[in-house]
């Protein structure tokens, strides 16, 4: 029997799609793709959310290992690039769920391209079950097609989940004018419209993803990973990062 999730009446957002590059999970000294101690950190993350009885859902992205674009830059087919990097996805889903599990939560993978042995397929009501049940679902192969990305991904999985919000975590702590590594006067964004967003151009998504997010009125969160209570703190309703929203 699974365990009963605890009441979320604090919680600003009941279900949520965290998506999270796969550049998150790698090694600041160590250089590994997929370091022990940022893994266990990144999950540690999602259980604190959970055990306040938040529906999870993990998109995963694989740029630690492998990325489609950059393939095509070194000679890789595109299609067969973006084949690789949705393989490289299902590598960092397994291992976020083999931590959370060990973490004590309850973990299903669905990927999007069939692979029975190790993942279940993306069946979307399988996945609300799961979510229902209080499991983790973590979203892996994107949507199975070449010339998508994870932030597409993310999009697309939140419309059909009717998720509340998608929580994307970067390296930095919201969205600026211009890059903030580069330019020490960039200025920060605590809210933003799509369209102020679109007319900026500014970096939120990849248009597909961001287009999806503006015809569903699917609210994007940014912010930093690095910050170990972001999530939390966002959760129960504080400003963090930048909101993007109608």
């Amino acid at each position: 029997m699974p365990t009963p999730k605890p009441a979320a009446t604090a919680v600003k957002y009941k279900r949520i799609i965290l998506k999270l590059s796969g550049e998150v999970l790698r090694g600041g000294k160590s250089g590994d793709p997929i370091d022990a101690a940022t893994l266990e950190k990144t999950c540690q993350q999602v259980k604190d959310i959970h055990d306040l009885g938040v529906e999870v859902c993990v998109v995963i992205g694989g740029g630690n290992i492998f990325r489609g674009l950059n393939g095509a830059k070194r000679g890789v087919d595109r299609t067969t690039g973006d084949y690789m990097g949705m393989l490289a996805t299902v590598i960092n889903g397994l291992a976020l769920m083999d931590c959370l599990e060990k973490l004590g939560v309850t973990t299903r993978v669905q990927s999007a391209i069939p692979m029975n042995q190790i993942a279940e397929p993306f069946i979307l009501r399988r996945a609300m079950r799961h979510l229902e049940k209080g499991r983790v679902v973590i979203f892996v192969a994107g949507t199975g097609n070449p010339y998508f990305s994870t932030d597409t991904t993310a999009a697309l999985r939140a419309s059909e989940m009717h998720a509340d919000i998608i929580m994307k975590a970067t390296k930095v702590d919201g969205i600026y004018d211009k890059d903030p590594k580069k330019f020490p006067d960039a200025v920060k964004y605590d809210e933003l419209t799509y369209i102020d967003a679109l007319k900026q151009r500014l970096n939120v998504m990849d248009s597909t993803a961001f287009s999806l997010c503006l015809d569903n009125n699917v609210p994007i969160m940014v912010f930093d990973l690095n910050d170990e209570n972001a999530i939390r703190k966002a959760i129960l309703g504080e400003k963090i990062g930048t909101l993007v929203h109608s």
